[in-house]
């Protein structure tokens, strides 16, 4: 019988710690296809983001960094600048790059660094205890907001891809999901593209990822991926916000 589908070799042989139903393995598995079939292996280095998405350094089989808390973008630049030859990316979640790493990812973006943002967004604090994020719905309940985001005291959903679209030295950014088989493969297409733009030195580049979270949602794993579809992405639509021909 024909072997069609395996593990990818910048993926290791390790197990997923992740809640059930959560996004981050999907996204994980993903990146490792894509550096796979670029042949990025031997070239990519992968700066982390404090949170879920830290601990990719135990499933990522390429060389990764801790970046202190929201300085992934920071760190990111720094190793790109020194080693223009490699493919450099981050690994965030939305507390990360969106709270305390608002002024690095924005000025990164801004100064058209070289470097790749893979945003995981899923509305929320996630490893912390589901607390509020900038990210957060209106009316959605967290640990803290328990009646609800309330826009007149916490402000609105930050849409931060949206944001940094703005700025001149950004080159592509997309946004998509992996709540089901169609758009998991419009996220693997958006990695892939945003790799692409980094070889050809366009631009900053950021693939927005909206993904399930559970636990900390208080939902089954099928209602996370339906909230996504019928709530979620009301807020945050999927598609390319921002492409320069490159």
């Amino acid at each position: 019988m024909k072997k069609i589908n395996s593990r990818p070799a910048s993926l290791k042989e390790a197990p997923f710690h992740y809640c059930p139903g959560c996004g981050h393995s999907i996204v994980h598995r993903l990146v490792a296809e894509v550096i796979d079939e670029m042949k990025l292996r031997e070239k990519s280095i992968c700066s982390l983001g404090v949170g879920c998405a830290v601990v990719a350094y135990k499933y990522f089989d390429v060389d990764t960094v801790e970046a202190p808390h929201g300085r992934a973008a920071a760190v990111a630049t720094g190793i790109k600048r020194v080693r223009p030859e490699n493919i450099v990316f981050t690994y965030q979640g939305d507390g990360d790059l969106a709270a305390i790493g608002t002024a690095e990812t924005l000025h990164a973006a801004n100064r058209g660094e070289l470097i790749t943002v893979i945003f995981i967004n899923n509305a929320v604090y996630g490893m912390t205890g589901g607390q509020m994020a900038p990210t957060s719905l209106v009316g959605q309940k967290t640990t803290t907001s328990p009646a609800g985001r309330n826009p007149l005291k916490e402000g609105y959903p930050l849409k931060f891809s949206e944001v940094l679209a703005l700025l001149g030295g950004s080159s592509y950014l997309e946004r998509v999901a992996v709540n089901n088989p169609a758009n998991i493969r419009k996220a693997k297409k958006a990695i892939a593209k945003a790799f692409q733009h980094q070889k050809k030195k366009s631009g900053f580049s950021v693939v927005e990822i909206l993904s399930p979270c559970p636990t900390n949602w208080r939902m089954s794993s099928v209602e996370s991926c339906r909230w996504i579809d019928e709530v979620m992405t009301k807020v945050y639509p999927l598609g390319v916000i921002k492409e320069k021909k490159c």
